[in-house]
Order: C-alpha cells, then sequence, then structure tokens
C-alpha cells in the first residue's frame, strides 16, 4: 500500500464529525487532511493526491454530489465514500451513480466507518493489481503484424518492407514460396497491420477440401440448396465480411470454381448456392501457394485473369537456405517456446551445434528446423545441446537415370518444341515457320516429318 493510499480527505462542514473521524483513522495509521466544504475539498484535490475521500452529502454552498461531479469532470483520483443521514439515502445511490464506491449512513460506529474504509482500499488494491497484470500481459505478450516473423538477413527485411507497405492498400496479395517458409505467418502479418486488424481473419487449405464442399464451404448455401443442406450457411467470404480471408495452396484451387471466385474478387459480391441475388461482402482476399502459377496458367490449369487479379502485390517468401543469418534468431526464439510445450528446462546451444544447423540444406524450411529442434529436445536432456545431440533428418543427392543424360535427346527435344512454337505463333505457315527458326523450308519439312509433327 502506498503512502497516498493511506491518505484520507474528509469533506464535511461540521467540525466536531472531522475531529472524531480525524482521531479514528489516524489511530488506525492513516494520514488525514481536512476540508469544511466542497469547494475547499476540490482545492485539497487540486494540490494533492488522496486515496481516499470521506464526503458529506448535505455540505451548504456546494454539496456532496456536486463536489463528487466536479471530481469527475476534472479527473481527480481517490476512491469516494459519501456519508449520508438517514433521509438522504436516495441521494447517496444517486451519488454511487455518479463514481461514489459506497455510501455509510449518520450516525455511525468507528468500527463501521474503519470497515468501510478498509474495503475501499482492498477495491483500489485489487483494481492497481489488475492494471498492472493487464501491463504485465501486454509486455509479455508474443509480438504481433510483421514483428512476430523471426529476422535477421537482408533479404526478409526486404520481403517485409513490402509487406508492411501492402497492408495499408486492400489489394489482393498473392504470396509464394517453398513449402514450409511461413507464408500463412506473413499472411496473418499482414492482416494484423493493416486497417481491418480488429476484423476476422479467417484461412482455408483449398487442397483439403473436395470440390463438391469447397464451393459451399466459400461461398455458402441456403437451406435446402441440396441434399444434406438442412440450414442456411454464410460461407467462409460472409464470416469474414470485413476482415481477410487467405486462401492457402491456391494452386490446387479446382478449375470449375475459379470463374465463380473471379467474381466475388472482381464485384465484391458472392452469391450462395440456391440463391438468385448475390450478398455484397467486403473482405480483403490473400492467396498463398508453392506452386508457381504462371507454369500453371501456361499449363492451362489456372485462368490467367484470376492470376493477375490475385497477384496485385506479389510476395515472394525465401527458402531458409537463403537466409542463413536467420537461423540463430529461430533457434533462439522458438528453443524455450519448445521446451515450454515439453514441460523441460530450456537447454543452451553449443557454438558447433549453431554451426552445423547453419550448413544444413533444409529442403523443408522453417518447418523442418522446428521439427528438428523438436527431436533433439526429446531425445537431449543436458543443459547443452551439442552438435552430435542434434537429430538431423539426412538429405541424399537424388538418383539421377543415366538414360536421362543423353544430350542428344535433350536437343532433339528441344527442337521438336521450338519447331511447335514457329508453327503455332505461324498459324500453320511452314515458309514463315521456316524464317522464324533461321532454317531452310526443305530442313524444316524434313524435321517436322521426322518428330511426327502434325
Amino acid at each position: 500500500m502506498t503512502a497516498n493510499q493511506h491518505h484520507v480527505l474528509i469533506v464535511d462542514d461540521e467540525a466536531p464529525m472531522r475531529h472524531m473521524l480525524r482521531m479514528v483513522l489516524e489511530r488506525d495509521g492513516y494520514t488525514v487532511s481536512e476540508a469544511a466544504s466542497g469547494c475547499q475539498g476540490l482545492d485539497r484535490l487540486r494540490s494533492g493526491h488522496f486515496g481516499l475521500i470521506l464526503c458529506d452529502i448535505r455540505m451548504p454552498e456546494m454539496d456532496g454530489l456536486t463536489f463528487l461531479k466536479e471530481k469527475q469532470s476534472h479527473q481527480y483520483g481517490g476512491t469516494v465514500i459519501m456519508m449520508s443521514a438517514y433521509g438522504s439515502i436516495d441521494t447517496a445511490v444517486e451519488c454511487m451513480k455518479h463514481g461514489a464506491y459506497d455510501y455509510i449512513s449518520k450516525p455511525f460506529r468507528p468500527d463501521e466507518i474503519l470497515l468501510t474504509v478498509r474495503k475501499a482500499e482492498e477495491r483500489l488494491q485489487l483494481r492497481q493489481e489488475n492494471v498492472k497484470l493487464k501491463q504485465d500481459l501486454r509486455r509479455n505478450a508474443r509480438p504481433q503484424g510483421v514483428a512476430a516473423i523471426i529476422h535477421r538477413s537482408p533479404i526478409m527485411q526486404n520481403v517485409l518492407s513490402l509487406v508492411r507497405k501492402a497492408a495499408e492498400a486492400p489489394a489482393t496479395v498473392l504470396i509464394t514460396g517453398p513449402t514450409g517458409t511461413g507464408k500463412e505467418l506473413v499472411a496473418r502479418a499482414l492482416h494484423a497491420e493493416s486497417p481491418r486488424s480488429e476484423r476476422p481473419f479467417l484461412a482455408v487449405n483449398c487442397s483439403a477440401i473436395p470440390t463438391g464442399l469447397l464451393e459451399s464451404e466459400l461461398f455458402g448455401h441456403t437451406k435446402g440448396a441440396f441434399t444434406g443442406a438442412d440450414r442456411t450457411r454464410i460461407g467462409l467470404f460472409g464470416a469474414a465480411d470485413g476482415g481477410t480471408l487467405l486462401l492457402d495452396e491456391i494452386g490446387d484451387f479446382p478449375l470449375e470454381l475459379q470463374p465463380k471466385l473471379l467474381r466475388v474478387l472482381q464485384e465484391n459480391e458472392v452469391r450462395r448456392i440456391g440463391e438468385s441475388q448475390p450478398t455484397p461482402v467486403d473482405v480483403r482476399v490473400i492467396a498463398a501457394t508453392a506452386k508457381d502459377l504462371r507454369q500453371a496458367v501456361a499449363d492451362g490449369s489456372f485462368r490467367e485473369d484470376l492470376y493477375y487479379r490475385l497477384a496485385v502485390i506479389a510476395v515472394e517468401l525465401p527458402a531458409l537456405q537463403q537466409r542463413p543469418e536467420d537461423i540463430a534468431a529461430l533457434v533462439e526464439s522458438y528453443l524455450p517456446r519448445i521446451a515450454a510445450r515439453l514441460k523441460q528446462p530450456v537447454p543452451e546451444i553449443s557454438p558447433a551445434a549453431l554451426r552445423r544447423l547453419t550448413k544444413q540444406p533444409w529442403p523443408g524450411n522453417v518447418r523442418e528446423l522446428l521439427n528438428v529442434l523438436e527431436k533433439t529436445l526429446v531425445f537431449c536432456r543436458d543443459e547443452m545441446i551439442g552438435e552430435n545431440d542434434l537429430v538431423l533428418v539426412d538429405h541424399p543427392e537424388p538418383h539421377v537415370d543415366p538414360s536421362t543424360l543423353s544430350l542428344k535427346k535433350a536437343m532433339s527435344a528441344l527442337e521438336d518444341a521450338y519447331i511447335r512454337k514457329a508453327l503455332s505463333a505461324t498459324g500453320g505457315n511452314r515458309t514463315q515457320a521456316a524464317k522464324i527458326l533461321e532454317i531452310s523450308l526443305r530442313s524444316l519439312i524434313y524435321k517436322i516429318k521426322d518428330y511426327g509433327i502434325e
């Protein structure tokens, strides 16, 4: 309990009452100041700090209720206990509506006033402890947004600089990068840094839901729209209204549903299955994939117009092997978290072990690194993790079929592909195709026959 909390101000126009309260409170260890009116009480509050204020309701010039309202308007501190005569209980209740903590009826015994004051002190202490607890929670809470992404490397600094800029705009974002690089973490950072941060963030894995269910999951349906539709469902676009929706593994999005997704992005409205009229939605879409969507467009498995609608802002995440400077920071950050989950002490990691981790190829990227750390902690209970304690995954060189190393076959395949592209570009005109390929027409006719090109 601080000195200020033990400092009590008595506001009462009756001197005998002030004298009696002073004697009772000072005998119990309190420091007491007096004010003979409401105006004088406000002057005391301007010049000092009081933990508790005992205020009479009926006073000349300024009554207790007016004093209380003035105190509140000036935001002076102190917990207020009102003192009321038998006939003014209603007024005391009105005072409590305006911020008084409690009231005590006159006349009262000394032990009654001490009990009321102690209860007020306990309440004040609980409130202060609650404020401190909230401050500690905020201080110890994991960082949000870009600050949650562990990095030290220049390449990641550039990526996250782009993420901060992208977060401010409402445009769609396409996040690409190898599996395990943290695409969803970046998507959450985009949402947390955006003006939509207080609204929902929802994520769906497009490859994990069958096509027939994905349409309903995303766009919703009405009751009775199909067999089993026993209730209306607003879908993820409806649930994320005002917020952000992450379409993870967008490279596996069914081709037949792509026109419907494109329309949602273009028109900002969704038509649920079974509805004749669209419903407006305000959703920021972030898409993520480990696949090469440009190649998917070339293969015809992904619509070109949808690709450009999704990739208004493109964020490409580097593989962990491209950012070795971040490995030590990732280990330092995640080792205590994994140890806490396993309910064991946090070990140190030796420089040799850290160097070994830095030299690993990490085809599984950050996800593989965390997997290695967890397995290592399961089997190593020492205070220090050495190089030989690391439970690493062997990554043998991929087997190469010798039959695929023929230079002659590779050149023939390349020649075949170029002839087909030239013929396609000229609409099948062999003379023009020969000029593009810079060979004679006779050679072209021979090669067309040789490669079996129609």
